[in-house]
Formats: C-alpha cells, sequence, structure tokens
C-alpha cells in the first residue's frame, strides 16, 4: 500500500470539498491530488500511478471498477454578442449556420456534430476557447469547462439534445484498498461512524477507560444500593442499622 492516497482527477470536477473530509478524517495519511486530462487520468490508474480518480465516463470495466456520481448539463459556448444570447436554451437546429468547434479533447463523443465543421481540429477546449474569442465559432462542452474556461467577453447557454458527460470515482478492480473504500465512503457522504465504512480502530486505552468507567459506575450504584457489598440488606445486617436483641440475664 503507498503511504499516501493518490487521487487524479479531470478537468472541471472541483474535488476539493472530499479533500478537506479526507485530511480530517484521516489526518495520518496524506492525500496526494494530481489534475490530468481525460486520456491521462485513465492511463494513470491503468498504470497504477493512482489509487483512484475521477474521471469522465465511458472507462473500460473489465479493468476499472466506477461509481457514477453526476451527469453534467451540456452547454454551447458563444460570444456575448451572439444571436442564441436572446434565449434561455438552444437546440441543435440553432448552430445550424455556425460553425461549431471540435477540440481533440473533446469529452462528449458526438455522434454528429451539429453546425458546420471547422477547417482544423483544435488541440485542447481551452484553444477552442480562445478561438470562440475570436469569431472563429462556438463551442459545445460540459457546463464545469464553460465555466473553468471563462472569459468576460463569452457567455453559454444550455444546449438541448444533446451528448452529456458523466463523472464517476474510478479504480482498477485488482487495488480495491481500504485507502479507496475511505474515500468511497467520504464521496458517498457516509458519516465516520458509518457500518458501511471501514471500521475505525479505537485510540489506545479507550477501550479500558470505559470498562473501568463502567466499573467505577457499577461499584458507585452497588454502594448506594446496597447490593454487591457482601452484606445483607435489611433489618438484618445493613450498616448503621444493627440489630438490637433483648438483654441477656446475668446467671
Amino acid at each position: 500500500m503507498s503511504p499516501s492516497f493518490r487521487l487524479v482527477y479531470v478537468p472541471g470536477v472541483m474535488p476539493d470539498k472530499w479533500v478537506r473530509i479526507w485530511n480530517e478524517r484521516l489526518p495520518g495519511v496524506p492525500l496526494t491530488l494530481t489534475q490530468a486530462q481525460p486520456g491521462e487520468a485513465v492511463e494513470r490508474l491503468r498504470d497504477r500511478d493512482a489509487d483512484a480518480g475521477l474521471v469522465r465516463m465511458p472507462v473500460d470495466r473489465t479493468v476499472f471498477s466506477a461509481i457514477p456520481l453526476y451527469t453534467e448539463q451540456t452547454v454551447v459556448v458563444v460570444p456575448k454578442d451572439h444571436l442564441v444570447t436572446a434565449v434561455d436554451e438552444v437546440s441543435p437546429e440553432d448552430l445550424a449556420d455556425d460553425i461549431v468547434l471540435h477540440p481533440l479533447d473533446d469529452v462528449l463523443g458526438w455522434d454528429t456534430l451539429p453546425g458546420r465543421p471547422a477547417l482544423e481540429r483544435p488541440a485542447t477546449t481551452a484553444d477552442a476557447v480562445e478561438l470562440v474569442a475570436a469569431g472563429i465559432g462556438v463551442l459545445v462542452v460540459p457546463l464545469s469547462l464553460a465555466r473553468l474556461h471563462h472569459r468576460r467577453d463569452l457567455t453559454h447557454r444550455p444546449l438541448t439534445d444533446a451528448p452529456a458527460s458523466s463523472v464517476a470515482l474510478a479504480w482498477r478492480e485488482d487495488a480495491h484498498t481500504d485507502q479507496v473504500e475511505d474515500f468511497i465512503g467520504i464521496v458517498r457522504g457516509r458519516t465516520v461512524n458509518s457500518t458501511r465504512g471501514r471500521k475505525r480502530p479505537e485510540p489506545a486505552g479507550r477501550d479500558k477507560e470505559r470498562r473501568t468507567g463502567r466499573d467505577r459506575a457499577g461499584n458507585r450504584r452497588a454502594a448506594a444500593t446496597g447490593k454487591g457489598s457482601g452484606r445483607r440488606g435489611g433489618t438484618g445486617g445493613a450498616t448503621g442499622n444493627p440489630r438490637r436483641g433483648k438483654p441477656r440475664r446475668r446467671s
């Protein structure tokens, strides 16, 4: 087992809350956090360079176990003066006259991209955003990526009838460690004492303290009730109430 828990995550995912809970619950196990592009993140898991990953589906289920976490809304990123900004949501048909950029790191997996294709595919989503800002085309991405690459001169609108990207927690099937189970519990919102999570060992001496506390409490109760002291209660032997009989006559 590695001395730390190595978590890889893809752009757009915000693991801060889960990392904070990990650090509170497991201060003795450092969490190493690394961001990687979707394909690279999966390769890091495959090569055992990470213990678990917050990745985009799909993943190879013959190699990885995965817990789907959420599905993102798909949006179209456009200049602020674009015609579609006049509506609350956009359909693929509304983009028929636009050049729709298709970066090489696209995570939506289109069967047929709407609009008109560009002459070349941008290398990255960040490059595509720059082209949108230059007025060359529009870009369709998950909402988190639109927010990640936000620019003041651009905006976005929800796109209906479009593929969506799902985020999952994934790990190698043959590497389901106690640390992975701990992180699964955090992501699923289990409490620290949840019976579904891994049981935490009690600090040394805690069990002895509890037994001692029970023994002392039991002894105090026994003393108060007269039980367990070796004396008989009632009129025949309670302390402070000796039995008084008639004085015996002297012969």
